[in-house]
């Protein structure tokens, strides 16, 4: 009866290492899984480098100019609704633009920013866009387009206006269809 005692109590201790063990893993696999993902770049919607600092410059404005002009082969008209903003550096703000699709048929475009002056380009971090990706409009479509961004706190203090200009461009052979 003793060996038959000695042996369940030397099962229960390989039970009792094998569970903590197993524990110890499930534990061991959070922060493993989280430097696969940033190895990897899964999972980051806004990664920490794209707004360096997020704090709110209260005791300084930047004004905001929108432009925006099309190339002459597209059928849309694009305009800001809002022509200026005013924002401290370092707040996040959101505009919209307005493109309208006066053709017939589905026309895709892309729109290309350009900023002046120059250097606010490395300041200027848009977090959401529709210049990221191509727009196809339906005919006769009409779309509010919204343009989210934060002008970083280290923008040069003698700096007191930007223009940020978009030109819309026909993306040749999609939505032509007619």
């Amino acid at each position: 009866m003793v060996s038959s005692a000695n042996a369940n109590q030397q099962t229960l201790v390989k039970l009792l290492v094998v569970a903590v063990m197993m524990f110890g893993f499930g534990f061991a696999m959070v922060p493993f899984y989280r430097a696969i993902c940033d190895a990897l770049g899964l999972n980051n919607v806004v990664k920490a480098d794209i707004v360096a600092n997020t704090q709110v410059d209260a005791g300084r404005f930047v004004t905001i100019e929108f432009d925006a002009n099309l190339r002459s082969n597209l059928p849309w008209t694009f305009t800001p609704v809002e022509k200026s903003v005013r924002v401290h550096p370092g707040a996040l703000t959101q505009v919209t633009y307005e493109v309208r699709n006066r053709s017939d048929r589905a026309v895709t475009g892309q729109a290309i920013p350009s900023f002046g002056p120059q250097l606010a380009a490395g300041y200027f971090k848009k977090l959401d866009c529709f210049c990221f990706t191509q727009q196809t409009l339906a005919p006769g479509e009409v779309r509010m387009m919204p343009v989210a961004f934060v002008i970083e706190p280290g923008f040069p203090q003698d700096v007191n206006t930007v223009t940020l200009s978009y030109t819309f461009f026909e993306v040749e052979g999609k939505g032509t269809k007619g």
